[in-house]
């Protein structure tokens, strides 16, 4: 098992803007740690994979297509 520190981990360059650092990465899943500020959004985008939110603090909206 391999122990990650989130506080370690480096910076993760995005087209968000958004504090993000990747925890964990192999071919078959990827575990990418997000902070958004409040009233922060990512843009718009599609992604090669499923994607799942935890929410920690606060509260947000999921828009996948025509569905929030």
């Amino acid at each position: 098992m391999k122990i990650t520190i989130v506080q370690a981990s480096g910076k993760l360059q995005n087209p968000h803007a958004a504090e993000a650092k990747r925890l964990y990465d192999t071919p078959n899943a990827e575990v990418i740690h997000m902070n958004l500020k409040t009233g922060q959004a990512l843009k718009r985008h599609t992604t090669p994979t499923d994607v799942f939110f935890y929410v920690l603090k606060g509260k947000g909206t999921v828009e996948v297509g025509d569905e929030k």
